[in-house]
This record gives C-alpha cells, structure tokens and sequence, in this order.
C-alpha cells in the first residue's frame, strides 16, 4: 500500500491535467439538456435550446448594458458591519466575509456603476443573488440612496436590476427600514424629472418586490422571472387553492399589467438604450433631428 500511494498515485497525479475546470458543463433547469460552458457565456448565460435565463452577476450586466462595456463604479458606503451581532447556524459576520471572498472587500448584493447606454449618461443599480441571495440590508438601502443621488448630481437616468429572495433577515428592522428608504430613493429620481426604470429578473420577491422594485416609470422584466412576494407554495396554503399555470412569471405580468414588457438578454442593450433615448430627448421620438441649443436671438444654434 505505501508503494501505491508513495509512488503510483504522485506518478498519476503529475499526468493529470490542473487547468481542466470542474464545471465544463451546466444542466439546463428548464429543459435539462447539458450546456457547454463556452457555448453558454457566448450566448449571454441563455439556453439555446428553452431560452431559460441563468442568472447572471452585476459585472456581467454591467459589461452588458453599457456602451461597449465601458463604465466606472461606483462606491458603496461604508455601513456597520453587524449592528444586531446576530447568529443563526453561523455567524452574521462569517456569512458577511464569504460574500466578499466570493464578490471582493467591500462589496454587498448590490453593486453601483455609472456609464452611457446609447449615448445616454445612465446610473446603474445591479444586485448580486451570490452575496446572501441578493438580500436588502443597510448595505443595499445605502446603496440605492448612492445611486439616486449621483443620477440627480449627474443628470442621468436610474436603472435597477433586482435580483433578490427580500429583506435580509440578519439585519432585522433594520433591513424593512430600507423599504421606505428605497421607496424615497425612487421618488428623490423622479422628482428630479428623470428616469426610473427597473429591469425584473430571478428572483425578485419579499421586500424588495414590496417597494422599489414595483416603482419604475417602465417596468422591464427577463424572461421566466419570478416575481412577487410571498412564495407560491404558501400562497396555495394560504387560500387553499390551485394557481394559475407559470404564477408569479413575468410573462404571467405582463398579460396582467404588472410589467411594460419581458425583453430576452441578448435584446437589453437595444431596448434600453431606445427607451432612454425616447426619454431622454422626445423630440428624436418621430425620427428627426435632435434640436440644438437656443441662442440668445431666439434661433436655434
């Protein structure tokens, strides 16, 4: 037994491959079939074969939405790391340092970047399910607020991607005090006369679901998301009956009103960039030219 495990298997070992990755393949959940992970990344994190949407990080969306993925992040605030020093099977603060061993020092589940999406200067708002499943703290209340106000400061459009399971639990009231902090978040953009606009994706439910995420001036979604706020399964508990069939998707909103309109991933870029641009400068809407500037006779310069 020494000979094998002293000599053999060191003599294996140096024949195999180090920069082979574990995860060359990934299951389709919607249809099951087994997905390259090149294939994969070069189709955006969708399936060929359903259309099903992976998840995705914020610096792939950054990468994503803006203008040849040029953008500068933005700093999130410094926030008390543990303010309830709470404990479940582990520690608030070990739970806390596997996220940024996961996202980098000083991240949380949103991160904050500013940059042009077809030519239009645009804060973005992107959370990250990895950090905690995307949960709503003091972190990402802060955060928001950041973002708001650098939209107003720099005149730009605020466009949020949620994807998150709610309040961050840890945190206690702390975390739904962020609900109406968002809430004013929103309305310090709106205000302003800028735009809002929220982009739904998987998950987006609980709190988050309960204030920002359902205040957008237009109200995108991905495909097959799911959105809402309670859980199906103790919705059917609760009223003791059968949903309707895909509840709670986003294909199932809009038919109901609830979202403008569920844009595929590869259509993002494009369909932002075309509502900022009719936002933005309405007089371009009917395909002419944008008007320039007044001068002091009158006439357009």
């Amino acid at each position: 037994m020494n000979w094998l495990t002293n000599y053999v298997l060191p003599k294996i070992r140096a024949f195999t491959r180090k920069d082979v990755p574990d995860n060359l393949w990934k299951k389709c959940p919607g249809c099951e079939q087994m997905l390259f992970h090149r294939e994969l990344a070069a189709n955006l994190e969708v399936c060929r074969h359903c259309g099903h949407h992976f998840r995705i990080g914020s610096l792939a969306r950054f990468n994503l939405v803006f203008d040849d993925g040029v953008f500068e992040r933005i700093e999130l605030p410094k926030v008390a790391a543990d303010p309830l020093r709470f404990r479940d099977r582990k520690r608030y603060t070990e739970r806390l340092r596997e996220g940024h061993a996961a996202l980098g020092a000083g991240s949380d589940a949103v991160a904050l970047a500013e940059g042009r999406i077809g030519g239009t200067l645009a804060v973005v708002a992107a959370f990250d399910f990895e950090f905690m499943g995307g949960s709503m703290g003091v972190a990402v209340g802060e955060g928001l607020i950041t973002a708001a106000r650098r939209a107003v400061e720099r005149e730009a459009a605020l466009i949020v991607v949620p994807a998150s399971g709610g309040a961050r639990m840890q945190e206690g009231i702390l975390s739904l005090m962020q609900m109406p902090r968002t809430i004013l978040a929103a309305d310090l953009v709106k205000e302003a006369g800028l735009p809002y606009i929220v982009l739904l994706t998987n998950p987006t439910t609980g709190g988050v679901s309960a204030s920002f995420a359902m205040l957008g001036d237009i109200t995108l979604a991905e495909p097959g998301a799911v959105i809402g706020f309670a859980g199906a399964r103790v919705i059917e508990e609760t009223i003791r009956e059968k949903l309707p069939e895909r509840f709670q998707r986003a294909e199932y909103l809009l038919e109901h009103g609830m979202v403008d309109q569920v844009v595929p991933r590869a259509e993002l870029a494009a369909t932002l960039a075309r509502i900022l641009s009719l936002l933005r400068e309405p007089q371009r809407s009917d395909g002419g030219p944008a008007a320039g500037p007044i001068g002091q006779d009158g006439r357009e310069e």
